[in-house]
């Protein structure tokens, strides 16, 4: 078995669903906006029907966005793809790898080594911290937390935080909720 990376058509649904949303529009708007019937447009929304290329451009017209966008938005209807390990040797100089590669819901990375302990991060989705090796420290609202091989750390979207690796080798693994994806509503602070 190779690696292989397949994909499908991709679903513009969801795309045009959320953008409607964000902009508070109804069916409605979007069908007198774009000529286009309700119902069709419900049926793009659900993935029950394909727009062509130039319905494509009416909804995105009525969207005030591009078809391009709306594409680069879309999901993957099904796909798999394999990130394999580097064969090479350690340099042991701090690296970030991708496991997840593309535009999708959820990012993870690899963090190997050292990590710029005075970075703070705060992102807007919940994400979670696995030490695969070695140990870090994590300082999140105010509190110092130690990690160590396969210990895990969830945060949830807007917490501030910081870390560094405190042993040589670490090996941090970093999964979040992409930040294009609406998955929390803004926290009051």
């Amino acid at each position: 078995m190779g690696d292989h990376k397949e994909q499908q058509p991709l679903r513009v649904g969801a795309a045009v669903r959320r953008r409607r949303r964000a902009l508070e529009l109804t069916l409605a708007v979007v069908a007198e906006r774009s000529g286009l019937s309700v119902p069709f447009l419900s049926q793009i929304e659900n993935d029950r029907a394909r727009p062509s290329r130039s319905s494509l451009e009416k909804v995105a017209d009525a969207l005030r966005t591009t078809a391009v966008e709306l594409l680069a938005a879309a999901d993957p209807a099904c796909s798999v793809d394999v990130v394999r390990a580097e064969s090479a040797e350690p340099d042991f100089a701090p690296q970030v790898r991708s496991l997840v590669r593309g535009h999708h819901q959820l990012h993870a990375s690899e963090f190997t080594g050292d990590h710029d302990a005075g970075r703070e991060f705060q992102h807007r989705n919940d994400e979670l911290m696995y030490v695969a090796d070695g140990a870090v420290e994590i300082e999140a609202e105010g509190r110092a937390y130690r990690l160590g091989r396969g210990d895990t750390l969830y945060l949830t979207g807007g917490v501030r935080h910081r870390w560094r690796a405190t042993v040589p080798d670490t090996r941090v693994i970093v999964v979040a909720v992409a930040e294009h994806i609406e998955a929390v509503q803004d926290r009051a602070r």
